[in-house]
């Protein structure tokens, strides 16, 4: 009793001398006011116990949304730092042809995306032989072409950026990798005054990669420096 008495002594005084000790720790606040209210007995309803749970609800609540906040900010600050890069990358050739070989390479790579295909629209129906040592990133089609593909056979008109899960005609872009691009991010492109529509078409074999609910900024940004480099090829 005596050594009981001594330890329970010792934890007192240092309860006493801390007692945010107790105050901090949650649980040990909950057994102190679960005492108190059997103490109290079944016939008394403890307000301030009650306000206290609401209270902690509320702020389990607010700490899951900070936590949401803080790990969406990191999200969007890899994502801009990502598009970045792939810009920076995408500025470095010197030419036309290591231009758009560098789009299904090192900027695909950067952009963590299985596919990327150049589509520009052209009247000229005769087949261009240098076309050949482009690879399969460029893409020529008839003129409507990029709105329709868009549009996604919808009646409205097509947006500038569309993302979603591919539909079957996008075998006509993707080629021999149609059958596993899952999901792609289209961006239309305004190549300038008096010239035809294209399009960047990043494609992906995660179907949920591009999902129509996720944000466009930084596809919006890349876009529009991707339309003024190609501005800059095609003047």
């Amino acid at each position: 009793m005596a050594e009981s008495a001594i330890i329970a002594a010792e934890l007192r005084d240092k309860l006493l001398a801390e007692p945010e000790v107790i105050l901090e720790d949650r649980d040990l606040m909950r057994a102190l006011i679960a005492a108190n209210e059997r103490a109290m007995g079944s016939n008394i309803v403890d307000l301030r116990g009650i306000a206290m749970e609401r209270l902690e609800a509320r702020l389990d609540r607010l700490e899951d949304t900070h936590r949401s906040v803080i790990a969406a900010a990191y999200e969007n600050l890899a994502g801009t730092n990502q598009v970045h890069r792939a810009i920076l990358q995408m500025l470095d050739p010197v030419d036309f042809e290591d231009f758009v070989k560098n789009l299904g390479g090192e900027v695909a790579q950067i952009l963590r995306v299985d596919c990327v295909r150049l589509v520009l629209e052209t009247v000229q129906r005769d087949h261009d032989p240098t076309l050949d040592r482009l690879g399969e990133v460029l893409c020529i089609a008839e003129p409507g072409f990029v709105e329709d593909y868009l549009a996604g056979g919808r009646n409205a008109p097509g947006r500038s950026i569309v993302l979603r899960q591919t539909l079957p005609e996008s075998e006509s872009i993707y080629g021999l990798s149609g059958p596993w691009i899952r999901s792609e991010a289209a961006l239309k492109l305004e190549l300038g005054r008096g010239k035809l529509p294209g399009m960047l078409a990043l494609g992906a074999e995660d179907p949920h990669q591009f999902r129509p609910n996720q944000g466009t900024d930084l596809l919006t940004f890349f876009a529009g420096v991707f339309e003024r480099a190609m501005r800059r090829w095609l003047a």
